[in-house]
């Protein structure tokens, strides 16, 4: 049985995307190794199926953090046995390739987003180029990689001249049907899920809800969250705007079934954004939740595929009259519903791990 250690940076608790990338793994047969880092506000683990370990750091956040996280991961690799070491992002590559040269064991790099083109990196020259360097010197070495999107595949092919996969971040076909959703207008409420960061558009959210004629429910915490709130009092929509902060993977799917229109907006802040394919876009897809989206390549492309989101660039007004487009054109919200059951029978993680499973059967 081939031992797999997979790398991440956060504590493990909410990363749905690694749990079902090491659950697959984990039934197909290989011995999983989920690895990550404790924070002082880490909940435990939770059993599953695959092992999971934290790493106990000093440092939070910030430069240190990534030096001390990855001296601690290096020495980690270094002194536990593998067959495959698995690097999720740049921030945990260089230990996983240093090492797996050191053992002559197999890297697998697996880009969850445009690294090097996230808010955080592009407004910083030099983390931008720390990061590049890393990037250029160690992906083109690389023989398996994947990523959550075509277009940043495209990108990474053309630029490395190495094969990128493309692994989706989708949610699992619980149920092929998807029930109608007939509700009354005081029980229809706006969801918006993840992070409450800046470029997710939701000062422009926000200030549109004092002309929208429902609530909005932020499922989520980041580092906006305590401006958002004070916004929310400044556009006096308190008593329209709930923020529910960190739920667990069930409890948001119950919260995003029960939903009336789904938000998956963003500002055109770097490659990474623009290229992206999130999460919530699918898991609104899956709950039959029509969405007001981005205007951004991939979503335009499953849209014309599968109209399932009103596609908007963003603005207040777009916003506005997108949202109140859906709470007022019955047809239209019905049709898009209707449009999500085929959209899940394509996009869904049972047909995704089918890819995973077989890139990573594939490695000598």
């Amino acid at each position: 049985m081939k031992k797999i250690i997979l790398t991440v940076t956060n504590d493990l608790t909410y990363d749905q995307r690694m749990h079902k990338i090491a659950s697959s793994l984990a039934n197909a047969g290989f011995d999983v190794h989920l690895l990550g880092r404790k924070k002082s506000g880490s909940n435990p683990l939770t059993k599953k199926i695959y092992n999971q370990h934290r790493l106990n750091c000093f440092f939070e956040n910030g430069k240190f953090f990534y030096i001390e996280f990855n001296i601690r991961l290096f020495f980690y690799l270094l002194f536990n046995s593998f067959h495959i070491v698995n690097a999720i992002d740049l921030d945990t590559i260089l230990p996983c390739f240093l090492v797996s040269k050191l053992k002559r064991k197999p890297c697998v790099y697996d880009a969850h987003e445009y690294f090097t083109e996230v808010p955080e990196v592009i407004n910083r020259p030099f983390t931008k180029w720390i990061w590049e360097s890393i990037e250029g010197a160690i992906v083109p070495r690389l023989k398996y990689c994947y990523t959550v999107s075509t277009s940043i595949a495209t990108l990474f092919e053309k630029k490395y001249k190495t094969p990128f996969s493309t692994i989706r971040n989708v949610p699992y076909l619980a149920n092929a049907a998807i029930s109608k959703k007939f509700l009354k207008n005081e029980d229809r409420f706006i969801l918006y899920q993840g992070a409450l960061n800046a470029g997710r558009g939701l000062e422009c959210l926000i200030q549109s809800m004092q002309q929208i004629p429902c609530q909005l429910k932020l499922v989520g915490e980041g580092d906006l969250s305590t401006h958002l709130r004070l916004l929310v009092q400044q556009f006096q929509v308190t008593e329209k705007v709930e923020f529910i902060g960190f739920v667990e993977p069930d409890e948001l799917k119950k919260i995003t079934q029960q939903a009336y229109i789904g938000i998956n907006v963003s500002e055109n802040l770097g490659l990474s954004y623009y290229y992206s394919l999130n999460n919530k876009f699918f898991d609104y897809i899956h709950a039959g939740l029509p969405s007001v989206t981005n205007n951004f390549p991939e979503y335009i492309q499953i849209n014309n595929e599968f109209e399932v989101a009103v596609i908007t660039e963003l603005t207040t007004q777009n916003l506005l009259e997108s949202i109140n487009l859906l709470l007022t054109d019955e047809e239209l919200y019905q049709r898009l519903v209707g449009n999500c059951v085929g959209a899940k029978l394509k996009y869904n993680w049972e047909l995704e791990e089918q890819q995973l499973i077989k890139l990573y059967q594939s490695i000598d």
